[in-house]
């Protein structure tokens, strides 16, 4: 199966992915969370969140909160949690959504960050199902959910 899913894998963490690393962690770890994925996140978040510049805020967001929380700044990432969530509850992106998901993307990368959610669905799916082991060292979601609880 790894044989099988290393071009397309390849190609969603390569440069050649139209959008940049940023956004994609952002559809990643806000896929892998919502999915309960706690192996691929942990992964993510450690490999990834701070070449990117995720705060302890934002990845607390991106695991428990929403597009409307206040650590979010930026109109393009509010809009990537809003496609995740809409994708991962409805299996589809309003039309408003998708227009203010264009504001920020072309079309070319509005198709690449769909079908990056999808592959991290599915990535995600596997994962869970098969009771990968978490990476030693790697965060968990506990070590987030004690900062959102936080005052």
């Amino acid at each position: 199966m790894t044989k099988a899913m290393r071009g397309w894998g390849g190609y969603e963490l390569s440069r050649t992915l139209s959008v940049s690393m940023r956004d994609r962690e952002v559809v990643i770890d806000r896929v892998c969370a919502r999915c309960g994925c706690e192996y691929e996140w942990g992964v993510h978040i450690a490999f990834f969140a701070a070449r990117v510049g995720l705060t302890d805020s934002q990845i607390t967001s991106l695991t428990f909160g929403s597009p409307t929380d206040a650590c979010w700044t930026d109109g393009r990432d509010r809009a990537l949690i809003a496609m995740v969530d809409a994708l991962h509850d409805d299996h589809d992106v309003t039309d408003e959504l998708w227009h203010w998901l264009a504001e920020h993307f072309d079309r070319r990368q509005l198709l690449d960050l769909t079908m990056l959610a999808g592959w991290y669905h599915a990535i995600s799916y596997t994962a869970r199902a098969a009771r990968v082991e978490l990476e030693p060292g790697a965060p968990r979601f506990s070590d987030y959910q004690a900062i959102s609880a936080s005052p």
